[in-house]
């Protein structure tokens, strides 16, 4: 059976984040749970799979999911070596106002439409960044709820994310691509490597994932390893050996990727607690 932790990181009139960790021991599905408030979670290390009826979803770091209250959902680990997340619920007034309602579902309590979104880089790097500066102290009261915020804000916005709009079978195809990539992300897949694994035909694959997911699946991927750098680069006093266990090619991809999608090189981003231009 799993083991799941929970530690507040703030807690205020407004809002309460925590960092939730699972072990992730159990493959198949857990009994079903719900929450007692809605909150939004933001995986930043791992994979898992929620479970809302026939409905699934997978839960990467390329992705914010909705957890309903009192909606019955269950949680299974495709993949060995659990997971971590952080989940924010928010005062009911406050979720209501920075909800567009394209997502809202009708009904008195705040509560969403849909399983998840994708989220854009810059969402990504405020996850990380609030992690590591609620940690270590080095944020103040005031700063931490308007970065939340602010994380909210883009990764709700419709510019910063992306709602799939295909069939049933196509979304369960590219969700077993997301696991597949989320299973080794050093490993540099070639498509024959995906098609072979899936038991589909590369050019299918290519099609039906930026259908669902809006971008390339080599982008996904790439998403995905940068956003694992941004959770562990403080563990790493050499970042060319970080760089090479996520499966880049040198240090300069690494740098120049990085920089592409945050702004600022993977140094300059260890030395920041708050993020200057969101």
């Amino acid at each position: 059976m799993s083991t799941i932790s929970s530690h507040t990181l703030l807690a205020t009139e407004s809002l309460t984040l925590r960092r939730v960790q699972c072990s992730g021991t159990c493959r198949h599905r857990s009994a079903e749970e719900c929450a007692s408030s809605t909150q939004l979670v933001f995986p930043y290390r791992g994979v898992y799979l929620r479970h809302v009826g026939t409905d699934q979803s997978v839960a990467d770091a390329n992705h914010v999911l909705f957890f309903n209250a009192q909606e019955g959902y269950q949680v299974s680990h495709p993949v060995d070596g659990g997971d971590a997340c952080l989940s924010l619920s928010l005062d009911e007034a406050v979720l209501a106002e920075l909800t567009p309602p394209s997502l809202a579902q009708k009904g008195g309590v705040a509560s969403f439409r849909r399983q998840s979104l994708r989220i854009d880089a810059r969402a990504q790097a405020l996850v990380a960044l609030l992690r590591h500066a609620l940690d270590n102290g080095s944020i103040e009261l005031l700063e931490a709820e308007a970065l939340v915020l602010t994380l909210v804000s883009r990764s709700l916005g419709p510019r910063t994310t992306h709602e799939s709009t295909s069939t049933h079978a196509r979304r369960r195809l590219a969700d077993r691509v997301k696991v597949l990539l989320a299973s080794d992300l050093s490993r540099r897949w070639t498509l024959a490597d995906i098609g072979n694994a899936i038991g589909s035909s590369p050019v299918y694959l290519t099609q039906v994932f930026r259908q669902v997911e809006g971008m390339p699946l080599y982008q996904y991927q790439l998403q995905l390893r940068l956003a694992r750098a941004l959770n562990v680069m403080d563990e790493y006093d050499d970042l060319s050996a970080l760089a090479a266990e996520l499966g880049f090619s040198s240090h300069s991809h690494f740098a120049s990727a990085f920089r592409r999608a945050f702004g600022r090189s993977p140094t300059e981003f260890r030395r920041s607690s708050l993020v200057a231009d969101t």
